[in-house]
Order: structure tokens, then C-alpha cells, then sequence
């Protein structure tokens, strides 16, 4: 019976957030920066050398800016994790019997009756003590563990990709047709990835195209604007 009930297992998206929320934060960022740099870029120069060393630049440097914060980022709340893990180690070892009833009491408050919260403890325990604490008093999870060099090398590849898009249109555009080709592309490529992202991660699919697109176009709209502003002045 045991062994059917452990083969009863379901698929749930949020076995997914870990690397999703890094590929999506990483392909959005690379997309809406790029585009604006070169947007921005575009409405001040007369000339598209310097259009597409920004761009190349931009990806670049914000590859490499991902990977890096992402990495500091998660490190840190992976040696959190680890601090409150190894305090609940030797909280178990010096102090078993507190550790037995702090726990039963995490079920209590969910609904069990002191009796059957005490059976659960013991049961958990002698299985897996560390997990159980782990799990039910600090909320840590595997499927919620912080991986650092993951969410690194997702955040700056999807970030690589994300910023060849818009950098790919400015290649083929012609000068003139640059600024507003650039940021339709990129649109589009917004709401493919908000979408994409959503039906992914099991959210409605409309809800992620609009919240990334708004976002897009307020960043290339202020770029724009901001090049705009300085192309006229330097004129």
C-alpha cells in the first residue's frame, strides 16, 4: 500500500519557479534594455555605428551584470538557508524532545489533534528530522532551494538572448526605420515571452502578454524621449 501511495504523485508549475522566474527576469531584462538602448541611442545619433556598438555593449555588460547579481543574490539566501539549517541540526541534537513538541505544535496549529500531531512528529522525525523542520518550521523546501550558479548562468543566457532580438532588427534596419522598428519588434517579442511565461507557469496568458508589453513600451517610450531630448540639444 506504501508503494502505491508513493507512486501517487502530480506535476504542479511551481516545481518550475525556480529556473522560470531566472529565464523570464533574464530574457525581459535583455529585451526592454537593449531595445531602449538602441531606441534611446537612435534618437540621438545620426549614424548607426554607434547604435549598434551600444547595443553590442548592452548586451554584454548586462549578461555579465545578470549572472553577477543573480548569483550574489541567491548565494546569499543559499548561506541563510544553510545558518538556519545548521542552527535546527544542533537544536535537534542538544534538545530532541523540545524539537518533538515544537513540531507537533506547527500541526496542532494546522488542525490535528494533540494526539495525532505528536504521532506525526515522532513519525517525521525518526524518518527524516532535519527535513522536517526544515520543511514545516523554516519553509525550505528542495524544490525551493537556492541555487546560485542556476539562477546565474539561466539569468545571463536568457538575458544573451533576449538582447539579440531587438540587436538582430537593428542589424537589418535601415537607419531611418530603426528607432520605430526596434520597438515594435521588441513589443512583439515581449508579448511572446509574456505569454510564453505565463502558459509555462500555468498564469493567464493575458495577464502576462499586457504586464510586459505596458512595461516595454514605458521604457523604450522614456529612452526615446530622453534621446531625443539630447540629439536636439548637441544639434
Amino acid at each position: 500500500m506504501s508503494q502505491d501511495l508513493a507512486a501517487m504523485t502530480e506535476t504542479h508549475a511551481v516545481e518550475r519557479i525556480g529556473w522560470l522566474r531566472a529565464a523570464v527576469l533574464g530574457a525581459n531584462d535583455g529585451i526592454v534594455s537593449t531595445a531602449s538602448l538602441i531606441v534611446g541611442v537612435a534618437a540621438a545619433a545620426a549614424d548607426k555605428d554607434p547604435i549598434m556598438i551600444a547595443g553590442v555593449a548592452g548586451l554584454v555588460a548586462g549578461a555579465m551584470s545578470m549572472a553577477a547579481g543573480e548569483y550574489v543574490s541567491v548565494a546569499s539566501q543559499a548561506d541563510t538557508e544553510a545558518a538556519d539549517l545548521a542552527r535546527e541540526r544542533a537544536e535537534l541534537a542538544s534538545d530532541p524532545l523540545f524539537e518533538r513538541q515544537e513540531l507537533a505544535a506547527i500541526y496542532q496549529a494546522r488542525g490535528l489533534p494533540i494526539d495525532l500531531a505528536l504521532q506525526v512528529s515522532d513519525a517525521l522525525m525518526a524518518h527524516d528530522a532535519l527535513g522536517a523542520h526544515a520543511r514545516d518550521e523554516l519553509g525550505l523546501s528542495e524544490m525551493h532551494r537556492a541555487r546560485p550558479v542556476q539562477a546565474a548562468i539561466t539569468s545571463a543566457g536568457t538575458f544573451a538572448v533576449g538582447a539579440a532580438l531587438p540587436l538582430g532588427a537593428a542589424v537589418l534596419l535601415p537607419l531611418g526605420q530603426l528607432a520605430l522598428g526596434v520597438s515594435v519588434a521588441a513589443l512583439l517579442f515581449l508579448m511572446l515571452l509574456g505569454g510564453v511565461g505565463a502558459a509555462v507557469g500555468g498564469a493567464p496568458v493575458g495577464k502576462g502578454v499586457l504586464r510586459v508589453a505596458f512595461w516595454g513600451v514605458l521604457a523604450m517610450a522614456a529612452t526615446y524621449a530622453i534621446g531625443s531630448l539630447f540629439g536636439t540639444a548637441v544639434a
